[in-house]
């Protein structure tokens, strides 16, 4: 039996490095056989680590058998699952993110849901000593992972700790991470070859707000302007992306990781009531620029409301 790791669907870098790692955890350290899966293809940014660390990109699965024996990291929600999650045996869940529930479980499992920025970073913390032994690669990902998440600590999620935990894996590495974070926010701006139904999905959560069933996409870069002035086009495209996704307004913020800011596409009067109503601002056109916000997770979500 090989366990199946595997993260949330629109794999960004936590959820493509992190099942490598504690793949490779299980199977090195405590000699239980495991591979990592992929829940789609990898964004740029984490096709970039991949490639960096010289690490092969996991086997992409659209689905679990109820044979599957799974681990979980970097989501507990069944939207962002395969749609047979619960058939399988899922034997652990690792995560960062808020306990949303509704997954079902046949035996009791370990669960490790802590406040930090990074699901690499809680991986960091329960391999402890063992990680002396981790190869460059797994190290590097790790590493790759916490800048990604924190936006190289700017993201408000970052705590000291994830922070310490990145420190220590540049200086074991002998990385610079001004130099690195640079290399993966070029990767994660460089979206030009994708659809705008592509880019809508490409970091996106699915969460109900005040009754309305929302798919609330985040753009990270440092060349907002490249997907702003594709502006008109997604909007367009929000309304068939929601549409086949089960959706009811589809929301896209755009991230400015350099000047620490959110500009949020205002395709209709939903978006715009549930703009003002959210963030105190007040919308006049079809954008609005959010200053300070960086987070979904910690400033975007908990703030959406009608």
């Amino acid at each position: 039996m090989t366990i199946k790791v595997l993260g949330h669907k629109s794999p960004d870098t936590d959820s493509t490095g992190s099942p490598i790692i504690w793949a490779w955890y299980l199977t090195e350290v405590k000699g239980t056989p495991a591979e990592a899966f992929l829940l789609g293809e990898p964004n740029t940014e984490a096709a970039f680590v991949l490639t960096h660390w010289n690490l092969t990109k996991p086997t992409i699965i659209s689905d679990v058998a109820a044979s599957d024996t799974v681990v979980i990291v970097d989501t507990n929600n069944p939207a962002e699952l395969p749609p047979s999650i619960n058939e399988a045996t899922v034997i652990g869940i690792i995560d960062h993110h808020m306990l949303v529930g509704g997954i079902k479980t046949k035996t009791p499992i370990d669960i490790t849901i802590r406040p930090l920025a990074c699901t690499a970073t809680i991986l960091h913390d329960l391999i402890g000593d063992d990680l002396a032994k981790a190869p460059k690669a797994i190290k590097g990902a790790m590493l790759s992972c916490i800048l990604s998440d924190t936006l190289e600590f700017r993201s408000p999620t970052t705590t000291p700790h994830d922070r310490a935990v990145a420190e220590k894996l540049a200086a074991e590495l002998g990385v610079n991470i001004p130099e690195l974070a640079t290399k993966l926010f070029e990767a994660k701006s460089d979206v030009s070859s994708f659809s705008d139904a592509a880019l809508l999905r490409m970091d996106s959560k699915e969460y109900n707000v005040a009754g309305r069933e929302l798919r609330v996409s985040v753009l990270e870069t440092t060349a907002p302007s490249v997907i702003l002035d594709r502006k008109a086009s997604l909007m367009a495209s929000m309304v068939g992306v929601a549409k086949e996704d089960g959706a009811d307004q589809v929301l896209l913020f755009v991230i400015d990781i350099l000047k620490e800011e959110a500009t949020l596409l205002v395709p209709n009067d939903l978006v715009k009531q549930m703009a003002e109503a959210s963030f105190g601002c007040k919308v006049t056109g079809d954008t609005v620029v959010l200053p300070g916000i960086m987070s979904r997770k910690k400033q975007i979500i908990p703030a959406l409301k009608l």
